[in-house]
Formats: C-alpha cells, structure tokens, sequence
C-alpha cells in the first residue's frame, strides 16, 4: 500500500462512499490500465483528467511512445443511460482531429478504444504559461494556424484556455482539445473571432512586445457578445471553482476531477 503524508488523501482512502462517482465519467471505473491497437500493447501511465464528460490518460507502448486516451463518459447519470453522449462527443471531436490531419501542429488519430475512447498522438512539449518564455514568432505561427483552421470552416473555441496551446519541442504551436471546436455555420464567425480574441489575450500577458496597435485595439475592447459571455458566466465559473475545491477537500471529488 502506497503511503501518503496528505490528510485529504488518507480521509478518502477511509471514506470511499463519500466519493460522488457520479461526476466522473467513468463512474466507480477508471482507465484501462491497457489497450491494444495495431497490434501494440499501451500501458497507463498517467491519469490526467476525469471530469463529467471524459477521461484522459498517458499511456506508453513497450518502445516508450508516448500516447493519449480519451474516454467520452460511460456512467449512468442518476440511472438514466449516459454512454450515448460519450459516443456522440468521442465521434464527433474525432472528426474534427480528422479534418486537421495534414496539419504538423495537430495531434494525429492512432484508433478507438471502446465505443467512446480515441488515442491521439502526445505532443512533446508546454502548455503556456506566465513562467515561460516562447520564441519571437510563436504567435504568428499561431495566427496562421487558427487562420487555417478558420479557413476549413472550423472554430477551434477554446483558445481561453492556456493549457491547450502548448509550445513543441519542435518549436511549432500545437493545438490539443477540439471537445468543444465548432463546425456548424451558425454562430461560425463568432466563434473565429473569439478564437483570435483570445489568442490575442495571451499575447499580450507573455509578449506585449509583439503586439502591433491594431492588436492591442482588438484585444482591447471585446465584442458584445463577449461581454455578454463574461457577465453570465462569471459568477458561474467563480461559484463551481469554490465548490469543486470544497469537493476535493471533503473527498466527495477526487484529484483529478474538473477544476
């Protein structure tokens, strides 16, 4: 048995029933410690994430390739069938990965683990960060990529988030997520004008220096149906923050639940 010094570790090894499984998306399951595709044997490394909606996990085949599981949710929620979403939303990010596979900066497609689990290559590299440097052209680099994206009819929508925007060790920007990317022509535009938004915000917090007027106009005064956004979600994001801390503490949450 592995021995831990953190109290809220040992309180919920006591108290497993606390655990609201219900949250996760695999329930009481967790990721297959194995997979096979191809033929090649994929073993856990590192489980990352288990939310409501997914799970992700490193794993490594015996030559030390490093790849990525994602599991859509199989759980029943409050008895009622769930495995239908995690399918829809396995199969759909899938094709989104797919329309961007010619793209270097686009993790590629390995295979299907169940009926809602994909593997993705993993991207050797970080995700940015106040702490870190990133080279003079990594933003344009990222502009053209969204450009492309854009181009292909796409929104990748989720350029808020830091983590998803990681800087290779081929020094390329890579973009990893398209849970939520859009697609559908309606609300298109917007969605692209967001993705740029946001891509500016980070410029501005790690590279201010490169930022050319009409950026930081852009940057600045955000659109209506951003602000709009802000002011319902706000209190939202900052009331279920403060709870799923309380719920990790409790051990109703575990660690690598949604944040």
């Amino acid at each position: 048995m592995t021995e831990t010094n953190d109290p809220h570790e040992i309180d919920r090894a006591e108290r497993p029933d606390r655990v609201w499984h219900w949250m996760r998306a695999l329930g009481r399951n967790t990721l297959p410690e194995t997979f096979v595709i191809h033929g090649i044997t994929y073993r856990l490394v590192h489980s990352m994430k288990h939310d409501f909606v997914a799970a992700t996990g490193f794993y490594e085949d015996p030559s030390g390739r490093r790849v990525v599981l994602k599991m859509g949710r199989t759980a029943r929620l409050f008895g009622f069938p769930m495995q239908w979403m995690g399918s829809f939303l396995c199969r759909r990010e899938m094709r989104f990965y797919q329309k961007l596979r010619d793209l270097p900066n686009i993790p590629a497609i390995i295979g299907t683990v169940g009926r809602t689990g994909f593997v993705h290559d993993y991207v050797k590299g970080k995700p940015l960060a106040a702490s870190e440097s990133v080279p003079d052209d990594f933003f344009d680099q990222c502009m053209s990529l969204l450009a492309e994206i854009h181009r292909r009819k796409m929104a990748y929508v989720d350029t808020n988030k830091p983590e998803n925007i990681l800087l290779g060790d081929d020094g390329l920007p890579h973009l990893i997520d398209f849970q939520i990317s859009w697609d559908s022509r309606f609300f298109l535009r917007h969605f692209q004008r967001a993705d740029i938004y946001h891509l500016l915000k980070h410029k501005k917090k790690l590279r201010r220096d490169e930022l050319t007027a009409e950026e930081l106009e852009r940057v600045t005064h955000k659109s209506l149906l951003i602000r709009l956004h802000r002011t319902l979600f706000k209190p939202y994001f900052f009331v279920r923050r403060r709870l799923f801390k309380h719920l990790r503490a409790s051990g109703r949450l575990m660690p690598e639940g949604s944040k």
